[in-house]
């Protein structure tokens, strides 16, 4: 809220350079405001009276978008990338796909692990838990198992997390 947007009557008034100028009434803040054609703007609402600082209202507001902007780019989401496997996968075909997963774990991304069971493939459910442990033990120096094995419909699927510990950071920072 700025200027005659402020609907209290009395509030606490802060200076541009921060100086407190104390309590007072809404209309001598803004004569104060407007004798140095500045902006009255309330930057605490809430709080008892309401504090309002004399100031440039649109500087302010470029001041807080950049900070907003910074605050955006430290920030880093956490994607799930997936992988596909199979149950008649080939050993090869598994440390393939056991290395693109350990890429997506060293940005700091979840991977989740699926097994889909296509017709008859489903006479060999103990494959498919072999294959997807086959696929744990290759990924397990950079990846904890979030979610165990568990068939949902027709497929097995497992979540992995990146390691929680150094190892993988310090892998990750070279």
């Amino acid at each position: 809220m700025i200027n005659d947007a402020i609907r209290a009557s009395e509030v606490r008034v802060i200076s541009g350079d921060g100086e407190q100028l104390g309590i007072m009434s809404k209309r001598d803040a803004l004569a104060q405001a407007e004798e140095k054609n500045l902006d009255l703007v309330c930057v605490s609402p809430n709080a008892k009276p309401p504090v309002c600082k004399i100031l440039d209202y649109g500087k302010y507001r470029y001041e807080l978008q950049k900070r907003e902007k910074e605050a955006k780019k430290k920030q880093h989401t956490t994607e799930v990338k997936e992988i596909r496997l199979s149950v008649f996968i080939g050993d090869h075909d598994i440390e393939v796909k056991a290395n693109t997963a350990t890429k997506f774990l060293k940005n700091g991304d979840k991977v989740k692990v699926s097994l889909r069971f296509r017709g008859r493939e489903r006479d060999y459910k103990d494959k498919g838990f072999d294959v997807m442990n086959k696929f744990a033990d290759e990924v397990s120096e950079f990846a904890d198992i979030e979610k165990r094995p568990k068939f949902e419909g027709r497929s097995l699927i497992m979540f992995l997390t990146p390691k929680s510990d150094g190892k993988s950071k310090a892998k990750k920072d070279k």
